[in-house]
């Protein structure tokens, strides 16, 4: 009486294994391809996962007694298809690279296929890949279930989870001599199947654990594009904010890639009836880059209708080289001329209340910026500027013109903080995480921005030791406190801002390129106060307005002379100097005309007197010099002497690293400038 198949129950690895009986699966397969097969025989030790995946084949005609995968031997073909996968091969690369030295000797090969289970890689023992050609098992073999019936590759496509197929399980009677385990690779955007990652050798390789081990490979390999996909998300939106400047933060904009999906999308709140921040674009290829606009609309699924994309703006973007997404802009529209609402103006001014210029660097650091508050939070900002520019207010505009400015905004002075307190500043502890920790625990600055906007001063002062762990912060988006052993998720945006050069920092190693690059995304340069021709005269005013307006006493008016002293002066400690001129100026002025005596002897352009003759008895003694003015002296002689290294100026003058920071920001002293 012939075996028939008995479907079963889904088992364990393990259990299968032990179920497993080569001849009567063999007897099994051999009734099943004759048609000698039916329901109520006696059991055989056939999975159901097999039986169906057999009916599969055969109702595919497929040919079971056939010995070998069909292969594209088409150079043309085969280049297409790795460039078609380029990103799926990108993310194994890191997986496949640290595992190959571990498969020699053991008689296995790992085999990296695409959606339609053709290989695409290869790695493993020699002798197996050598063997694995024999029945195509490399790259531009066809092994979907549709080419050759049951396998690891095809089968795990089919049913889209982990899987093994072992030796006479197999559909086709040439590849029965070996074993494979697949597990299914899905894209983190959409879900989607893009690929699958197998294991295959000679039967004798079969362990209980291979399922377990390609499917841990595929999760390490969607892990890794998850991050491509945040990367190119990111790198299209930073394409579209620098190529964009009439790009409003009231028209509606949705960024997609090369594929046609969305991957930003802001104030579009309908599409079709469906909210398009959850709503994906219909996938149609390399036609949303190549083809009209309207090609949208007519794919099936299209997620925008006619009128929507009649008023778009198209803009391709290219990265590296090559066109890699697409910005579609939907200009806002309003009855009457374009306006800004009252409602947002006072909005604006808040935002921009200290940048006061209109020079054309000043105007393109703020519009830099504001396209920055609109941009996705992801991207991170780096303002440099010279001390006492206001990078500050800088960061303030974006948080404000975001869509975070009722969210926390969180600032950090680098360059205040110890070395020892930095991880804890940063990061926070747990109670008891070291010696002298809180028994409370703390809260670290991330934590505390998140949902808002972390902002790091003195960047540069950041230890080489902390560095590491602040770029996993900015690429994995979590952060474990001190002494924990749990990941806790952040969402805030980055502002870094410095004085130093951080180019020249990394290039004598004291800061790590990699977090450099990353937090350079975008940068803002704010001019120094000297480069800024009329703007003096503006800051001027405005400053001495609102000092007046706070202390409660009349504006104070300028002399030519004392103008024309204030207008030529370097401003070493750029607006913040001015500031505090115009604050003191107005407390202690005489009389409400500023004459040029009236200025500090710096602003005059006199310089200190290195040793006076000793008095006539007729002539008057020289004036005390004023305690501020020696210290700052003081300072500026340690920064000359020890060539602006900050820690022998410290100790020169017998003072803490802190102090001495403090010191330079109270005098506005430029270091750079100072050592030059």
């Amino acid at each position: 009486m012939p075996r028939s198949l008995a479907p079963r129950s889904a088992e364990a690895p393990e259990q299968a294994l032990m179920r497993y009986d080569e001849t009567a699966t063999m007897d099994a397969w051999e009734n099943f391809v004759t048609g000698q097969s039916h329901e109520g025989g006696s059991a055989v030790s056939v999975r159901s996962l097999i039986e169906h995946s057999w009916r599969r084949s055969r109702d595919g005609g497929i040919d079971a007694g056939g010995a070998a995968a069909p292969i594209s031997e088409d150079r043309e073909e085969i280049h297409h298809l790795v460039r078609k996968n380029a990103d799926l091969l990108a993310a194994a690369r890191p997986s496949f690279s640290s595992i190959t030295q571990l498969l020699d000797g053991t008689g296995a090969m790992l085999v990296l296929a695409d959606a339609d289970g053709v290989m695409i890689d290869t790695i493993g023992d020699k002798s197996t890949l050598h063997a694995g050609t024999d029945i195509h098992l490399a790259v531009g073999g066809k092994w979907g279930e549709c080419a050759v019936g049951t396998n690891g590759i095809g089968t795990a496509l089919a049913t889209g989870r982990p899987i093994f197929v072992h030796a006479a399980e197999h559909f086709c009677a040439g590849i029965k001599k070996w074993t494979c385990a697949g597990a299914p690779i899905r894209d983190p955007l959409d879900g989607k199947i893009i690929g699958v990652v197998d294991l295959s050798g000679h039967t004798k390789i079969f362990r209980p654990h291979n399922p377990v081990f390609v499917a841990a490979l595929a999760r390490e390999i969607e892990q890794a594009l998850a991050r491509q996909q945040r990367e190119e998300r990111t790198r299209l939106l930073e394409t579209f904010i620098a190529n964009s400047p009439g790009y409003t933060h009231r028209d509606g904009l949705v960024i997609v890639d090369r594929r046609g999906r969305a991957t930003f999308v802001n104030n579009i709140p309908q599409v079709s009836g469906a909210k398009t921040e959850r709503a994906l674009l219909v996938d149609c290829g390399d036609k949303i880059l190549q083809g009209p606009l309207t090609d949208l609309t007519k794919a099936e699924g299209s997620t925008f209708p006619d009128a929507l994309l009649s008023a778009c703006h198209f803009n391709p973007l290219q990265l590296d080289g090559e066109i890699r997404g697409a910005a579609l802009v939907f200009p806002f529209s309003a009855p009457g001329p374009r306006t800004r609402s009252p409602a947002s103006a006072p909005k604006l001014e808040k935002a921009a209340d200290g940048i006061v210029g209109e020079c054309e660097a000043l105007r393109l650091a703020v519009d830099t910026a504001r396209r920055v508050a609109r941009s996705s939070p992801d991207i991170p900002l780096l303002i440099q500027g010279e001390t006492g520019v206001g990078k500050e207010l800088f960061a303030r505009l974006v948080h404000v013109e975001g869509d975070r400015g009722e969210a926390p905004f969180v600032a950090l002075n680098c360059g205040a903080v110890t070395r020892d307190l930095f991880g804890a500043e940063l990061f926070g502890h747990v109670a008891g995480a070291f010696t002298g920790a809180s028994r409370e625990g703390k809260i670290g600055v991330f934590e505390l921005a998140n949902g808002g906007v972390l902002s790091l001063d003195e960047i540069g002062e950041l230890p080489l030791e902390i560095q590491p762990f602040l770029l996993r912060v900015l690429e994995e988006r979590v952060v474990r406190r001190i002494g924990d052993v749990r990941d806790r998720p952040v969402d805030m945006r980055l502002i870094a801002s410095t004085n130093r050069d951080l180019s020249c920092e990394v290039a004598q190693g004291r800061f790590r390129s990699d977090l450099f690059y990353r937090i350079s995304t975008v940068s803002i340069y704010v001019p120094p106060l000297r480069e800024r021709g009329s703007d003096v005269a503006l800051l001027i005013r405005h400053y001495s307005e609102k000092a007046a307006k706070q202390n409660g006493r009349p504006t104070v008016d300028f002399t030519d002379d004392a103008m024309e002293a204030l207008t030529n002066y370097p401003w070493p400690g750029n607006v913040r100097e001015l500031k505090n001129l115009m604050w003191r100026l107005n407390l202690l002025s005489p009389s409400p005309l500023v004459r040029r005596q009236d200025l500090p002897r710096e602003v005059r352009g006199e310089t200190a007197v290195a040793a006076a003759p000793a008095a006539a008895d007729n002539q008057p003694a020289p004036k005390p010099q004023r305690l501020d003015d020696a210290e700052r002296e003081a300072v500026v002689e340690a920064l000359v002497a020890e060539r602006g290294n900050l820690s022998k100026v410290a100790q020169r003058l017998g003072i803490s690293r802190p102090t001495l920071y403090r010191k330079i920001y109270q005098y506005g002293i430029q270091t750079k400038r100072t050592f030059a």
